[in-house]
């Protein structure tokens, strides 16, 4: 049997934050992680609109969340 390799989740934790930051340190991790899975924390639906828009836009796959301190995204190509 053949050890299994698996993908290590990048957390970015942008509670608190107005956008545009939020887009830009998600684009900032999209371009050192493109190969993996980030996970973003936002606590703000616009957040949640614009990192979906932006990724979206280039090619990655969202998966959104509510957890209990706002919204968890889960990006992936």
């Amino acid at each position: 049997m053949g050890k299994g390799k698996t993908k290590s989740i990048n957390m970015i934790d942008a509670r608190g934050r107005s956008c545009p930051e939020p887009v830009i340190m998600t684009k900032d991790a999209l371009e050192r992680h493109s190969d993996g899975t980030i996970e973003v924390l936002v606590d703000a639906m616009v957040a949640v609109e614009n990192i979906r828009r932006f990724a979206g836009n280039h090619g990655f796959h969202v998966e959104v969340k509510e957890v209990d301190e706002g919204y968890s995204l889960l990006i992936n190509r």
